[in-house]
């Protein structure tokens, strides 16, 4: 690990070599806007991905919106689905909160899928904050928050189209329309569709290296807005239909379904959400304001992985009233309020020496008090509390606090410390095991969810971020150290035998430790660079062994290059943009039970990533895009073991640490009318 430290700031420190300076003919000023936004005023250790950021790759939905961004790993979920999963501070998605416009919105059942069913382009920008979140938004968040905010109806353009398509024979059509009503009101719809019709098998394993797929996902949005009488208002109606098969390449589901003559997979989920929010600030009090979200979701997914089947359907009610205002002054703010959560499920599991069905309703009322204290200045500190009264996890408390500190000029030290509680949704979240012939076997204590308890942890680090200038030209360098300490959790045991898959309660000890350095260059007005490097020390006391969480690498780099040329009169320009993941080896489950053709070492070989793409603008309104993921071609060996007897003992698509398509290049057009 000290090798890639010193690596890392011996490229911090030959790239000041290649920093120029313009000579001033004129008297400009010009500010040029970041595509991933840090203040050193803001409280929590966070950062905004703008529309720019979400533009330099084809972010089709929001789980590949963080391929640029060094604060997210991208991983891979398994080798037939196409699902990409992301971590943050060493942890799975299920331990962030993952927010719409600040409305807790993938979770439960849509926690293995529910990333995909986002457009890209329906998102204005990602704001993602480190550690543990803010009380106002639940008690769910362990390792951080993501949070998208959609484009709005008032101030969006009337059309805007994207096309979309690639070399794994994957087409994208979006659409946004959008209508100016009246002075207050404005509406928008977004459709978008996609679909992958033609089978491929670049690794020629016998089964299709990505799912055939279709997806219909619907979005009307409207918004209300009157300044004179403080009231603003949103309206979202949401609609979602995706469909995948996956298996082997002659799999024909009119004919094989669940039976042993072909391998093949089907997953179809439907999915319809409301969403209004309401809000009004006092006119005579401007720093008062108060606000009511409310979101109902029904979301079902029926499913089936060769003879396993798992079928989820979740319906959700949440509301929130948020009351803001101030204490004396400005400089002491408070947000205090209500909100209510529920959650019925119907699950229903059938695997090798499990079929069930387990349904449930989770109820929850908790209440909120945050403090805000802000001088202006070099301190602010964020202190929260919530009490929850749920009816199967019973009362609780959750504290949370953020600090920041402005030492000197351009510099700021963050510290936070929060404590999350959560529910396990074993299958759901685990759903790329199902894709293997395992034996699933809990071994529960009796309580009432699956007969595991829940998630208790304790999430506190810290960070440090300087803003300088080298010859005129802006360059930022931070740190940040966080641990997660589990008091309880629910542990995926893969390492006591390669034909099973064991869930029970941590005995012992469970953590994760995550080191982030970061660097970021303006070279010149035209070219950034950005380098990081990531180690994480992940492990927990499982029955046989205390190790590393599988499928966790210890160290990573990053490095992203943005090239643009000067934009013309008429808005004609060219973007560059180049990614460098190296992903250091993974400790992989056990396989030792396997015979020889279908064990695994003990870790996967390390492994680079190379993604490159070129935008050219025609106008303010026209532009064209191509590029290609995964330059190197690299590609895992054996992603599926035992592909040669899909119903035996060994066959196992889960144990994914790297791409299975290898090169896929890729292009499309961006058309707007303002």
């Amino acid at each position: 690990m000290i090798k890639k430290i010193a690596l890392f700031f011996m490229l911090f420190s030959v790239s000041s070599i290649c920093f120029g300076q313009d000579t001033l003919k004129t008297i400009k000023i010009e500010n040029k806007q970041k595509s991933i936004q840090k203040s050193i005023r803001v409280t929590a250790n966070s950062a905004v991905m703008t529309s720019k950021e979400l533009l330099k790759a084809a972010c089709c939905n929001l789980s590949e919106s963080f391929d640029t961004n060094p604060t997210i790993d991208v991983n891979f979920s398994d080798a037939l689905t196409g699902t990409k999963q992301i971590k943050m501070l060493g942890l799975a998605s299920p331990y962030l909160l993952i927010t719409e416009e600040n409305i807790p919105s993938v979770r439960g059942a849509s926690q293995a899928y529910g990333l995909s069913f986002t457009p890209g382009t329906w998102v204005e920008s990602i704001q993602i904050t480190k550690g543990a979140g803010s009380v106002v938004n639940g008690f769910e968040s362990i390792s951080g928050q993501i949070n998208t905010e959609l484009i709005k109806p008032i101030g969006n353009i009337p059309f805007f189209l994207n096309f979309y398509g690639s070399s794994d024979s994957r087409l994208e059509l979006n659409t946004h329309f959008n209508k100016i009503i009246s002075d207050n009101w404005a509406s928008s719809l977004f459709v978008h569709g996609n679909a992958r019709t033609i089978k491929t098998d670049m690794n020629n394993d016998g089964f299709l290296d990505n799912p055939l797929a279709k997806q219909l996902n619907i979005l009307n949005r409207w918004q209300y807005r009157n300044a004179a009488l403080g009231w603003v208002g949103f309206v979202n109606l949401h609609y979602m239909n995706d469909k995948k098969q996956s298996g082997q390449l002659d799999f024909d589901p009119n004919k094989d379904r669940l039976k042993t003559t072909l391998w093949g997979s089907e997953i179809a989920t439907e999915r319809a959400d409301i969403m209004t929010k309401l809000g009004y600030v006092f006119p005579d009090l401007p720093f008062q304001s108060i606000g009511f979200q409310n979101a109902f979701s029904n979301h079902r997914q029926e499913s089936y992985f060769g003879l396993n089947q798992y079928n989820i359907s979740q319906q959700s009610i949440f509301s929130n009233l948020i009351f803001n205002s101030i204490i004396s002054n400005t400089m002491h703010k408070f947000s205090t309020g209500i909100n209510f959560t529920l959650d019925q499920y119907q699950e229903y599991i059938n695997v090798p020496l499990l079929a069930n069905n387990y349904n449930r309703i989770d109820r929850n009322v908790g209440s909120f008090f945050e403090y805000t204290f802000d001088n202006t200045d070099d301190f602010s500190l964020i202190a929260g509390a919530r009490i929850d009264i749920h009816n199967q996890l019973g009362t609780f408390f959750t504290p949370r606090l953020h600090l920041r500190y402005n030492p000197w000029h351009n510099g700021v030290v963050r510290l936070s410390a929060g404590r999350g509680k959560r529910v396990a949704s074993i299958f759901a979240e685990n759903q790329s095991l199902l894709a293997s012939n395992r034996n699933f076997i809990i071994e529960g204590n009796g309580s009432k969810i699956y007969g595991l308890n829940p998630e208790i942890a304790w999430n506190y680090g810290g960070s440090f971020m300087q803003n300088f200038t080298i010859l005129g030209k802006k360059t930022s360098i931070g740190i940040d150290y966080y641990r997660t300490d589990f008091q309880q959790q629910v542990v995926v045991d893969l390492y006591q035998n390669a034909n099973q898959v064991n869930f029970y309660n941590l005995q012992g000890t469970s953590f994760a430790t995550s080191m982030q350095l970061e660097a970021s260059f303006e070279i010149t007005n035209h070219i950034e660079w950005r380098l990081a490097y990531k180690w994480f020390d992940v492990k927990t006391d499982y029955t046989s062994i205390t190790e590393q969480r599988p499928l966790q690498a210890k160290d990573r780099l990053f490095s992203n290059l943005s090239v643009e040329t000067h934009r013309k009169a008429k808005g004609q320009q060219w973007k560059f943009d180049f990614t460098y993941n190296w992903i250091g080896q993974q400790k992989l489950p056990t396989t030792t039970s396997n015979l020889a053709p279908n064990q695994l070492p003990d870790f996967s070989s390390a492994y680079s990533l190379m993604n490159l793409q070129i935008t050219k603008t025609f106008s303010s309104v026209f532009e064209v895009y191509s590029g290609v993921e995964n330059l190197g071609n690299y590609s895992q060996s054996k992603a599926i073991l035992g592909s040669e007897n899909p119903f035996g003992t060994s066959f196992d698509a889960s144990i994914v640490y790297a791409p299975i398509f290898g090169r896929m290049y890729y292009g499309g057009l961006r058309f707007k009318i303002k």
